[in-house]
């Protein structure tokens, strides 16, 4: 006997998706939990670029939920299109975040995504002067810096969350729902895969701002963060130890193949048939062209997305880059109740969205975070859940919608992300990374 339902009930539902106003027009899922506030809570952005884009526009399409009256951005381009965008004016745009604290507080909350690297400074700042905060992952890519957060945090009385967004996702909410309710018995051991992408390998950790570990974070925090945090909440037990592995096999110069060169546009003889061509992605394709900051006259793009490929690390091959993230990555970890957990994060996959296999006492279930199927072992029963959703599981706006809830109301309890609740996800990552890097099994220290 099969069932099949969506999160709501009945067939699946038809959720209608916003387009985000950006060069690759993402569709994203409208959230299903607004509620109505007294007014908009007003907020500055730190960091205008794809993630601040995202939360951005939530004030666009929901105006009486929010409202940014500020931005603090030192790309001018970007700083000024989005000023544009939320009709700012000039007195509330920044250059350095270290402007907006300079000022008597200007706003209820502040919206951190700038890069991994400066969260902590902002976020600090934010917390002396009683802002709330959303802060991007990573917290910080450094764990001295995310015990002090936290320690610092324990006097804070504002909210103060971490954009964990799956846990809002409505895949892993459905997910949790059912643990939760011992649909499957107990819980005794996870299989988890976050398939990367081939494309977005390349773009974001060869090419991209996250291509060296040093200069931004390890990619089991820059990417895997989300995945650390989900496991540990769907499980709702504290992890133990951890053994890692990975390595970077093949974003590398002795795999360059005969006739490349170091930049796609430098007559490259093996270009059209390379699959990581920055031509064929960014040019012919147009894929993932919104960190070239486009001009607005489309006729000017082509030429534009040229240039850009011929000056910026976007363009040079992927096998004579300096990047140093692993493009496979795999881990065991230990829970209490000797659960386990076997995570893989994989670089050459055709596809994205996470696969995830979960083995109780009494049931199973298997998901791809669009849809899964639970399986009952007495009874037989299979019953099937399908949602449609976007690139980050509908959990954006889902947490946005929380968040103006508990600033409204200051209430840390209305979200999961609160800062105390996602920690451990980074102290896991650090975990692993000490683990692949010294090749032992590593204790999980809270």
């Amino acid at each position: 006997m099969e069932k099949r339902w969506s999160h709501r009930g009945g067939e699946p539902s038809q959720v209608s998706l916003y387009e985000i106003e950006n060069e690759d027009a993402d569709p994203i899922l409208l959230p299903d939990n607004l509620r109505p506030v007294p007014r908009p809570v007003t907020a500055i952005i730190i960091g205008a670029g794809k993630r601040g884009k995202i939360y951005g526009n939530y004030a666009i399409r929901f105006p009486d939920q929010l409202k940014i009256v500020g931005v603090a951005e030192p790309n001018a381009i970007r700083r000024l299109r989005f000023a544009q965008q939320h009709q700012l004016d000039f007195s509330a745009c920044f250059t350095d975040w270290k402007e907006v604290f300079s000022l008597a507080k200007i706003a209820d909350a502040v919206i951190i995504s700038n890069p991994d690297h400066l969260h902590y400074g902002p976020c600090i700042a934010a917390m002396e002067a009683g802002y709330h905060i959303l802060l991007e992952k990573p917290i910080s890519p450094s764990e001295s810096e995310c015990r002090d957060i936290l320690a610092r945090s324990r006097h804070f009385k504002g909210i103060l969350a971490v954009c964990h967004v799956l846990r809002y996702a409505p895949y892993f909410q459905q997910l949790k729902s059912l643990l939760a309710a011992d649909a499957i018995g107990r819980v005794v051991s996870i299989q988890h895969l976050e398939p990367i992408e081939y494309v977005h390998m390349s773009h974001s950790y060869v090419r991209g701002n996250w291509h060296n570990s040093e200069r931004s974070a390890p990619i089991i925090l820059a990417k895997s963060s989300h995945d650390m945090d989900i496991l540990r909440w769907l499980i709702g037990k504290p992890s133990l130890a951890i053994h890692a592995f990975g390595h970077l096999s093949w974003f590398r110069k002795e795999n360059a193949p005969a006739g490349s060169t170091s930049r796609c546009t430098d007559g490259c003889a093996v270009e059209k048939n390379c699959p990581y061509s920055a031509i064929q992605i960014y040019y012919r394709d147009r894929k993932r062209n919104y960190v070239f900051d486009l001009p607005q006259l489309k006729e000017e793009q082509p030429a534009f997305i040229l240039e850009q490929l011929k000056t910026t690390d976007y363009g040079r091959c992927v096998y004579r880059m300096d990047n140093d993230q692993p493009d496979h990555y795999v881990s065991n970890i230990l829970f209490e109740d000797n659960t386990t957990v076997s995570f893989s994060m994989q670089a050459f996959t055709s596809y994205e969205g996470r696969r995830t296999r979960i083995m109780g006492s009494h049931g199973d279930i298997v998901g791809d975070m669009t849809e899964f199927n639970i399986t009952h072992y007495k009874s037989n029963k299979k019953e099937h859940w399908i949602e449609k959703t976007d690139k980050h599981g509908g959990g954006d706006w889902r947490l946005m919608a929380d968040f103006i809830q508990a600033v409204s109301k200051n209430d840390p309890g209305l979200l999961t992300s609160t800062i105390d609740a996602s920690i451990e996800s980074h102290l896991m990552g650090f975990a692993a990374e000490l683990s692949r890097l010294e090749k032992r099994v590593v204790d999980i220290r809270l």
